[in-house]
């Protein structure tokens, strides 16, 4: 038996309840057998089957140590899922488990479904990527209009628009209408001229929802239904907080106190820039998503949009010293299309991670070896941010690195981690 199959705990089995993009009339593709591009050097089995069980062991580690409320992730191969497990609770007040199938919010994971829908469109002649806002959006309008006048769609979706880092990011959060702020962008010094630095964005990102529906007549989120969810067959991907409640299995956020995770109700504020941050889904849907993006699904994504979508765009500077594990990997950083595309250990690795008040999530994959993974976790806690470069490195063969801080520090000794305000949405600076 192929090793892969010792490690996947959970088998593609129990059907789930129709959800509405399973009555779309767009019937999907007969799936092909997936073509890469460029040559895809294999990893050894014996690294490979070794790193799992790693992974395994560092998993029952979080477990002893409630480092999260509950967990799920999933480590792809050659288009195969490898390794899957999930852990804790959905709910801890109720006890209900973390599944596969269990709906957890996406947060800026939900940025390459919406440059993966604009690539579609651009491949279908409805907009281009050097399409001018001015010439589709009447309302925008920026400090400097000469600058406005050349802003792009590309512009947008590769975070180069010129604005500070996090535009009214907190003013969203205040509850002001997302309407009104991107009415509001002219009011905001800019800190360089349209595509000539870097600046993370929530708000303006969300514009190319108004660019799509201009062009389409169609809203963004019945567009990505169509042309993503539907025919990759994520059956429990939806936007929106109503979408994410009345899953069957819904992640509940969670803040840290002294009695351990307590639930809260999920926050409406970012569900408002649905493009940026709007997806909810599952684990499976993930995988299936993942599969897509590392060229496994040449009917939905094919190779020449996957490459337009992961080529290196704009310098982020700021990435090379975010986390321990990015000053020590990484030695140069870049946003694409919806994504950030890293030199890690002298590998390419296409990664993206997303936070919202208690929610945390992790995408990445290196394309050379085709191989990559997934983590979602309904907590504010840390810790599992530091599993996937320790995972990467045991792939890659590299020195180990205790990046979450599991190996050490007993639980009788560990700390509770500090309660934090739930109340706020927690600003998107992934």
């Amino acid at each position: 038996m192929p090793f892969h199959k010792f490690f996947l705990l959970f088998a593609g089995a129990a059907a789930l309840a129709c959800s509405p993009v399973c009555a779309s009339p767009f019937k999907p593709a007969p799936r092909p057998v997936a073509k890469k591009a460029g040559a895809v050097q294999a990893l050894p089995a014996a690294r490979v089957k070794q790193s799992l069980a790693d992974y395994q062991r560092w998993l029952n580690l979080l477990v002893e140590r409630h480092a999260a409320a509950g967990l799920a992730t999933a480590v792809v191969l050659d288009d195969k899922v490898v390794f899957e497990r999930t852990v804790g609770y959905a709910d801890t007040a109720t006890r209900q488990p973390v599944t596969p199938f269990t709906v957890f919010r996406l947060a800026s994971l939900s940025k390459a479904f919406a440059t993966a829908l604009t690539g579609l469109l651009v491949d279908d002649g409805k907009l281009r990527w050097d399409t001018r806002l001015v010439n589709v959006l009447p309302y925008f309008k920026l400090k400097d209009m000469k600058a406005a006048d050349k802003a792009t769609v590309g512009d947008i979706m590769g975070q180069r628009l010129g604005l500070p880092r996090n535009t009214y990011d907190r003013m969203l959060e205040d509850d002001i209408p997302y309407e009104e702020l991107v009415r509001k962008l002219d009011e905001v010094r800019m800190a360089c001229g349209v595509g000539q630095c870097y600046g993370y964005q929530n708000v303006a990102f969300g514009m190319i929802g108004d660019v799509i529906f201009a062009r389409t007549g169609d809203f963004f989120y019945h567009q990505v239904d169509k042309r993503l969810f539907y025919p990759l067959g994520m059956t429990t991907a939806s936007y929106g907080r109503a979408a994410l409640e009345s899953s069957k299995s819904w992640a509940r956020p969670h803040h840290a106190s002294g009695h351990g995770w307590v639930p809260f109700e999920p926050n409406e504020t970012y569900y408002r820039v649905a493009p940026a941050a709007g997806v909810n889904a599952s684990l499976r849907d993930m995988e299936k998503w993942l599969i897509a993006q590392m060229g496994g699904r040449p009917d939905v994504l094919s190779p020449s949009l996957l490459k337009v979508l992961h080529t290196p765009g704009i310098p982020t500077p700021s990435e090379l010293y975010a986390s321990p594990w990015r000053r020590k990997r990484l030695t140069s950083a870049y946003y694409a299309l919806g994504w950030r595309v890293y030199r890690y250990a002298g590998e390419t690795l296409i990664y993206h991670a997303g936070a919202v008040a208690g929610y945390r999530t992790m995408i990445g994959f290196f394309p050379k070896y085709n191989v990559g993974m997934v983590t979602l976790w309904n907590s504010s806690g840390p810790v599992p941010g530091g599993l996937m470069p320790m995972v990467f490195d045991d792939l890659l063969g590299l020195p180990h690195v205790d990046w979450a801080g599991l190996e050490h520090d007993p639980p009788r000794h560990r700390a509770a981690p500090k309660r934090r305000r739930h109340h706020r949405a927690y600003r998107h600076r992934h």
